[in-house]
């Protein structure tokens, strides 16, 4: 079965998982989005869509080490799975060869 494409959002919280290199949990990913997107996210969104990409074989998850200012919670880190660097590299290919189409961008 095919992959069906990557929204908006998952793409953006797939990609802050990569530029965070195992270092990806709600929070550092909620506040990379934020940063590169310019826009304010809720922290529940990012999790939902953690979880998400997640359950379609895009992200793996392990609990990382507990803290003491996290009251000794375990964070639960994300990394990106062989297949969702293929979704994003098929998401960039579509979205470059769409551009190359606008005429005023090609012919200049």
């Amino acid at each position: 079965m095919k992959q069906k494409g990557l929204g908006e959002f998952e793409e953006l919280v797939l990609l802050a998982v990569c530029i965070l290199e195992g270092n990806a949990y709600g929070i550092s990913v909620k506040k990379e989005v934020e940063k590169h997107s310019g826009r304010s996210i809720l922290l529940g969104a990012v999790h939902i869509t953690l979880y998400r990409l997640q359950d379609k074989g895009l992200l793996v998850s392990e609990l990382g080490g507990n803290t003491a200012k996290r009251g000794d919670r375990k964070k639960r880190l994300f990394s990106i799975t062989k297949t969702g660097l293929g979704q994003l590299q098929a998401s960039q290919d579509v979205r470059q060869s769409m551009w190359k189409l606008i005429p005023q961008l090609s012919n200049g």
